[in-house]
């Protein structure tokens, strides 16, 4: 609390007139960072020139791996953390639902009608997994030296689109 008050310019006891206690300031800044997550993976999904399906894919793959990158602070504080009582706070619950959403929009038109509508959440939830991995093995530094991410991100992608086309 010490250096997000010396951050913010102002004393300790000063977020505590907002907020009442640590864990509502963790769900207030991981709410606000999973809505910019989301900002970002929508407003991919409508960019201009990712009007078919397979566009708009690649597009919000792109947004994903893009705000990992750029928001590493943030990416790890939204999914390395599991805040006790989550539930008690609707605006990160929220949130949450929403970049839950947003990650898996986009697969709606890549997917045959059946295995999507039958399993829509579960093909969303292995793409979220696949990347996730190779983004915190990436932001770890445990991914081989002769290994460029880029490709990694591709390979896995590819793999997984042959898997769930299998289902």
């Amino acid at each position: 609390m010490r250096q997000l008050a010396a951050e913010l310019g102002c004393s300790p006891m000063t977020p505590y007139r907002y907020f009442r206690d640590k864990d509502e300031i963790l769900a207030a800044v991981r709410a606000s960072a999973f809505d910019r997550f989301s900002d970002a993976l929508e407003a991919a999904y409508c960019a201009k020139g990712a009007e078919g399906s397979e566009q708009r894919s690649v597009a919000v793959g792109r947004a994903y791996v893009r705000f990992a990158l750029t928001e590493p602070h943030a990416y790890r504080l939204m999914f390395d953390l599991m805040q006790p009582g989550e539930e008690a706070y609707p605006d990160l619950v929220r949130a949450t639902a929403r970049a839950r959403d947003s990650m898996t929009t986009h697969l709606k038109g890549l997917m045959p009608a059946k295995p999507f509508a039958e399993r829509g959440s579960l093909i969303g939830h292995v793409y979220w997994s696949a990347i996730h991995g190779v983004l915190m093995l990436h932001l770890a530094g445990k991914i081989s030296p002769d290994v460029e991410v880029g490709d990694l991100l591709e390979a896995m992608l590819k793999t997984v689109w042959t898997g769930v086309t299998a289902l």
